[in-house]
């Protein structure tokens, strides 16, 4: 009895130990000083889509879930200098900075996370721009423009729109573009079923799966989304013709491919 008993208190301690260190490590940075910690990532998954990027804004540009400038700047110089943009999904307002340079007079960011919004007035106060600068809280989904813009542009948020909503997606930017306008976004090809960080990402997006349908209300990011080639198809069946660059970012980006679509009718 005794020995059981040195054992089970050696054992009740050893778990204790282990829980504190492993409760400990939820209140550490996960990317660096001041990022996010693993409790808060945690608390943003179980949140909805729309709460989770509120908690999360402050501290989003300390993350790898921002689009870096190695991508943004040689993306928005493909498409010159227009007299109107518009950022869908802007976030914390990175693609607004990249942005800001090349527009001459409207510079618009859509965003349906107040958080992100408020974060991205924050990081554009200093920025340079001749163009009037417009936040919008709304759902891109639920967007009304109509001609408005030369130039539309998301980055890093094309997996928070469901394959389902994917064509009414590029209709809303069809419509909100002029004519002639063109749709600017980064994505990569169909990757082969044996491509290791393929089936990482594959593996990530059943956990999603899983959570959205054990927990309510749903948060909406999956990778793999809008590949090419089958996204080219889509984007003419909505009035856009394609061109894709490849070979245009440096490593470690350089899978990645940037899809210039104009509006053509």
């Amino acid at each position: 009895m005794m020995l059981t008993a040195i054992f089970d208190d050696i054992t009740v301690e050893m778990v204790i130990i282990r829980l504190r260190n492993y409760i400990a490590t939820w209140s550490v940075s996960m990317f660096g000083n001041n990022g996010p910690s693993f409790a808060e990532l945690i608390r943003q998954a179980l949140a909805s889509t729309r709460d989770g990027y509120d908690l999360l804004a402050p501290k989003f540009d300390l993350t790898p879930f921002r689009t870096p400038d190695e991508l943004l700047i040689p993306a928005v110089r493909v498409a010159g200098e227009v007299d109107s943009a518009l950022d869908i999904c802007c976030g914390t307002g990175a693609a607004m900075a990249a942005l800001a340079p090349h527009v001459r007079t409207r510079l618009c960011g859509i965003d349906f996370s107040e958080g992100m919004l408020e974060q991205a007035r924050f990081n554009l106060l200093e920025v340079s721009t001749t163009a009037g600068v417009e936040y919008i809280r709304q759902d891109v989904m639920e967007m009304r423009f109509e001609n408005e813009f030369d130039l539309a542009a998301c980055f890093g948020a094309l997996g928070h729109i469901l394959p389902a909503d994917e064509n009414l997606f590029l209709r809303r930017i069809h419509r909100a573009l002029k004519p002639g306008g063109y749709f600017i976004f980064i994505t990569g090809t169909k990757p082969s079923p044996m491509d290791l960080r393929a089936a990482v990402l594959r593996a990530f997006n059943l956990i999603m799966r899983i959570r959205n349908r054990l927990r309510k209300p749903e948060f909406i990011m999956y990778y793999l989304t809008f590949a090419l080639p089958e996204i080219e198809s889509k984007l003419r069946a909505e009035g856009f013709d394609c061109t894709v660059y490849e070979s245009m970012f440096e490593a470690p980006y350089q899978r990645a491919r940037l899809v210039v679509a104009r509006r053509v009718n």
